[in-house]
């Protein structure tokens, strides 16, 4: 099947311009001010006042496949992804079981080829005692290897300091860390529990979860990685002093050390936890007012190279318990893309630098193969966005299988219509194609 994209607004490398864009196949074919010569069987679609943009790569996802399939599954989430603009995705190793070998990592990845509606990849997780296994990971198959030096599940916390210092040593991959002191937290925890039990204030979240923490933590961890040279990736800064950890005095492209920030650090702020309650309770927590204005600029002054999602879904009820049970991580990725243009709308980013950051710079970053931008010979990876077609958020438009969304109750200006993946159209005004899935990321190392 063939298609030209007629009259879009098509954002890529930093311009805006009026094209068309023909996709022949999985590739994009030309892209012209007018194309007229085209194959017989090509599908028109007028797109004229809507913005075409390469689609999301989403660095950081829970799609908690295998094993904790009642919150989502990599086929209910990636369908998700792909309504809301995301063409590919990276997922974190903390499923049940955990993906800490190369068989468990495999498991995953023939999943997502029966499964998923975006192409995808998946991280190999690192604990205290499997460097082995990490040294196996073909770096042109696998995205990165993903270390918990806070937060973690299962046996996933990697807090042998020796340890840490091998792997770091050890591998030429990336290594993407999360990044929050456990003693700093545990302590500001027993504080509030000694005070209020189990029932903590869902406010006090940001002070357990302090930015002493996520501060302590992201230093130690560049502080290795620049005596060992490893090339490390830090995950959703989520606060002002961290920001100052990193450059943006070089290219991405010869940065060994970069950094993340997560739409909800850039959208609620503590006073949200009044109404949201633990709906917004993640970690890293969402901090003060300060901390998010800090985030964003860091993200436009180039020191943040990616905006991601760290989508995780859990039940509502789950949700609803008290705070020491109520789990923290949400779902985002259905709305991720329009949560950003609504800043587009408000002027805290243009939108071609929300381009770079959500679809360019991933792709730099990981060395994806033919993906994240809107060139000749690439992937068609496209999404249409109508950005004069309000829609309000609510359990009837919610695509995730938890079946909630923390923008509820939200009216976005801008509506996805059309997602490509791979060149088929996937993704068409609510309608999917349920015959074609994604493809597998391959990386140019």
């Amino acid at each position: 099947m063939n298609t030209l994209i007629r009259n879009a607004r098509l954002v890529n490398e930093g311009k805006t311009s009026v094209c068309d864009v023909l996709i022949e196949g999985e590739k994009i074919k030309q892209i012209s001010d007018r194309i007229d010569d085209f194959p017989q069987n090509t599908a028109i679609i007028d797109a004229q006042n809507k913005l075409l943009i390469p689609g999301m790569i989403d660095d950081q996802v829970h799609f908690r496949e295998p094993g904790l399939t009642q919150k989502a599954n990599i086929a209910s989430e990636s369908r998700a992804a792909v309504a809301g603009g995301i063409t590919s995705f990276i997922e974190m190793p903390n499923t049940v079981p955990q993906a800490t070998t190369q068989e468990l990592l495999e498991d995953k990845f023939k999943i997502a080829a029966k499964d998923s509606y975006a192409n995808y990849s998946f991280m190999m997780g690192g604990t205290n005692d499997n460097l082995e296994e990490l040294l196996k990971t073909d770096p042109k198959n696998v995205a990165a290897i993903k270390l918990f030096l806070g937060s973690s599940t299962g046996n996933m916390l990697v807090d042998d300091e020796e340890v840490l210092e091998k792997i770091f040593s050890s591998t030429k991959l990336l290594i993407a860390v999360h990044c929050e002191d456990e003693t700093t937290i545990k302590n500001n925890l027993d504080k509030q529990k000694s005070i209020y039990g189990d029932d903590i204030p869902i406010k006090l979240h940001p002070v357990i979860r302090s930015a002493e923490a996520c501060y302590k933590s992201s230093s130690k961890a560049i502080a290795l990685a620049k005596k060992t040279g490893a090339r490390l990736h830090v995950f959703h800064l989520s606060t002002e002093i961290e920001t100052d950890l990193f450059s943006n005095k070089i290219p991405l492209e010869e940065k060994q050390i970069t950094a993340e920030v997560c739409v909800h650090h850039l959208w609620f702020e503590e006073k949200d936890y009044e109404q949201k309650g633990t709906l917004i309770k993640w970690n890293p927590a969402v901090k003060s007012k300060k901390d998010k204005e800090g985030l964003w600029k860091a993200l436009l002054d180039d020191r943040i190279d990616v905006i991601a999602t760290d989508h995780a879904p859990h039940t509502l009820e789950e949700k609803n318990q008290v705070y020491t049970k109520a789990p923290s991580g949400g779902p985002l990725v259905q709305h991720a893309v329009l949560a950003m243009l609504e800043a587009v709308r408000d002027d805290k980013i243009s939108v071609e630098k929300l381009v770079e950051k959500m679809c360019h710079n991933p792709a730099k970053l990981f060395k994806i193969e033919q993906r994240g931008f809107i060139k000749e010979g690439y992937f068609a990876d496209l999404v249409l966005i109508d950005t004069e077609l309000k829609q309000t958020i609510d359990k009837g438009n919610i695509l995730y299988k938890c079946g909630w969304s923390p923008f509820e109750g939200t009216t976005f200006h801008s509506t996805v219509t059309h997602t490509f993946v791979n060149g088929h159209l996937m993704y068409n005004k609510g309608e999917f194609n349920d015959t074609i899935k994604g493809k597998r990321l391959i990386f140019n190392r």
